[in-house]
């Protein structure tokens, strides 16, 4: 049975996707079989694999909003072990069609439990905010990983995650925990960085990564080129870091 992960927080630009990218394919990488399931509407975690969304036929839309069983939307990537379920276009509108229906937070936890026997891990890259499509992956999971960037307001909101987390523990969802927080953007060289991670470390003891992800020109370069960093250049420190992650997540298991 597949152990079931969502990348998520609220506030953008932490890295979310980056990780939600390159932590698959570092998992991929180990042998690890992983479906990677694109739930947000901007889709960059489907264009980082290279998959053009106008040629898309089933989508994360499909499984959540309509009745398509999860295994019609997904795509093999060329990238070793690494399936996807795409986000599509329709998924902006997601959240009102979700509001009439019926059990609307275990939509997406239904369909993927159809396929929860062919792979290791299913990662979900969660939108960024508090909505109906992030209860959906919160539902949908075991654990959760929140990046965290190294920058002032790091922390700003996370407390209302937090809280949401908690809501869903006792509603819906008893056995979710974090996994682990992730540091990204990470600059040594910047007393703040430090201060960050001080402050971070004492908000989440026992749960922050060793493994910090650097800031690096290589990591904003390759979702452009359609490829988890990993194959776009293998030498890179944000390549090594998200090796360097997988084995620290993986020795945790």
């Amino acid at each position: 049975m597949a152990k079931t992960i969502a990348i998520v927080n609220q506030k953008g630009g932490v890295g979310k996707t980056t990780t939600a990218v390159n932590f698959s394919a570092s998992l991929g990488n180990k042998g690890k079989k992983v479906l990677l399931v694109d739930v947000d509407p901007q889709g960059n975690t489907t264009s980082g694999y290279g998959i053009n969304k106008r040629e898309i036929e089933k989508s994360s839309y499909d499984i959540i909003v309509g009745n398509c069983p999860a295994k019609d939307a997904i795509i093999e990537t060329r990238f070793k072990n690494v399936s996807i379920i795409p986000s599509g276009m329709d998924l902006a509108g997601a959240e009102i069609e979700l509001a009439e229906i019926e059990k609307r937070e275990s939509r997406l936890k239904n369909t993927l439990a159809l396929v929860n026997g062919d792979y290791d891990y299913i990662i979900l890259d969660c939108p960024p905010s508090l909505g109906l499509l992030t209860l959906n992956c919160l539902c949908a999971s075991q654990t959760l990983i929140v990046p965290i960037q190294c920058e002032f307001y790091a922390l700003e909101g996370l407390s209302q995650l937090i809280a949401t987390v908690r809501t869903v523990k006792r509603l819906y969802n008893p056995y979710i925990d974090i996994e682990g927080v992730l540091l990204t953007m990470y600059d040594g060289r910047l007393n703040l960085t430090q201060q960050v991670v001080d402050e971070v470390k004492k908000c989440f003891p026992k749960k922050v990564y060793a493994t910090y992800i650097p800031r690096n020109v290589r990591l904003s370069e390759a979702p452009s080129f359609g490829e988890p960093v990993l194959y776009y250049d293998k030498s890179s420190k944000g390549a090594k870091a998200y090796e360097e992650l997988a084995e620290e997540f993986l020795s945790r298991q």
